[in-house]
This record gives structure tokens, C-alpha cells and sequence, in this order.
């Protein structure tokens, strides 16, 4: 792993869509739309949106939807050039701190099952294996890994989300 860079986290607001997208098409086979991504600003009461900056360059961003009790980890996306600095380890830390502050009691992902890098970061969050959509990535036919981490209000979780966030201020 390379050295970990601090980044300044902050909500997403409309201005970042573009740069967001730019970041999604270097990452993922196809990326949203820039009117879902709108439209997942509008709904800020069930939706976390944060972006990740770097010397003033967005360098990724992740996203969280709430659903009842649950938070579903929508995205996490870095630009490759930032990747294996720890940015999305910060994103994720995030998200799961805005998953706690808002009472939300577990979180799932679904993540592409060749994404191993992806998928390392989010079993060191707890994140475990509970299945598989078969074919749910329309644009390759891949299978997604359904993972989940429960009990998300207990220290061990809040621990592991600390380590992440230390991590963070020791290296920024």
C-alpha cells in the first residue's frame, strides 16, 4: 500500500457531478447519470453524498442511501491515480460514522466479486459475505458479492471505524 493521504471530506452539492462522473468513468464499466446524481442531492433526508478532495482536485467520492434501519453503501469511488492511499478507507469511515449518527443499526454493499481491493477494505470495516446476486451488473453480466455488517452501534464497529478515521489525522 502506498503512503495514506489525508483528503478534506464534504457533502457533494451540483457542481461536483461533473468531476464525480469524470472519477465513475475511469473506475466503473458505465457510471450514473448526471440526473440520478442530481436527484440523489434532492433527497438529502435518506441520502449521504460526500466527495473526497485532494489539493483542491476531487479525487473520489462515496455515497450511502438509508434505508428503515439499514444504510446501503451506494458507491465508493477514487480516482486510480489516488488509489491504495486510503482515501476510500476515509470515504467508507465516513459513511459508516453518518450510519451510526443517524441511529441506522446495520449496512450492506453490493460489490463486484472480482473487486478484491474493494472487498479487503470492506471486510477491515466488518463487512461480511451473505451472498450473491447473480448477473446483477447489467453492463458485464457480473455477479455482486452482498455484503453486510450488523450491530453497527458497537464498539467493536465504532473501533474499526476510529482506527480508519486516526489513520486519517496521522497521515494528513
Amino acid at each position: 500500500m502506498m503512503t495514506a493521504t489525508a483528503c478534506c471530506l464534504r457533502p457533494m452539492v451540483e457542481a461536483d457531478i461533473g468531476p464525480a462522473l469524470a472519477v465513475d468513468e475511469l473506475v466503473y464499466p458505465s457510471a450514473w447519470s448526471p440526473s440520478f446524481l442530481r436527484q440523489q442531492l434532492s433527497l438529502a433526508g435518506s441520502r449521504v453524498n460526500l466527495v473526497a478532495e485532494r489539493d483542491g482536485q476531487l479525487v473520489g467520492h462515496g455515497a450511502l442511501m438509508v434505508v428503515a434501519d439499514e444504510g446501503h453503501v451506494t458507491s465508493v469511488a477514487v480516482h486510480p491515480d489516488q488509489q491504495r492511499r486510503g482515501i476510500g478507507a476515509q470515504i467508507l469511515a465516513a459513511l459508516c460514522r453518518a450510519s451510526v449518527e443517524r441511529g441506522l443499526k446495520s449496512m450492506t454493499l453490493e460489490v463486484r466479486c472480482s473487486n478484491e481491493a474493494a472487498i479487503g477494505l470492506y471486510q477491515r470495516f466488518g463487512f461480511a459475505p451473505a451472498g450473491v446476486r447473480v448477473g446483477y451488473y447489467v453492463d458485464t453480466g457480473e455477479d455482486a458479492l452482498i455484503m453486510w455488517v450488523h450491530d453497527i452501534e458497537q464498539p467493536e464497529f465504532l473501533g474499526r471505524v476510529a482506527v480508519a478515521e486516526k489513520r486519517k489525522e496521522h497521515h494528513g
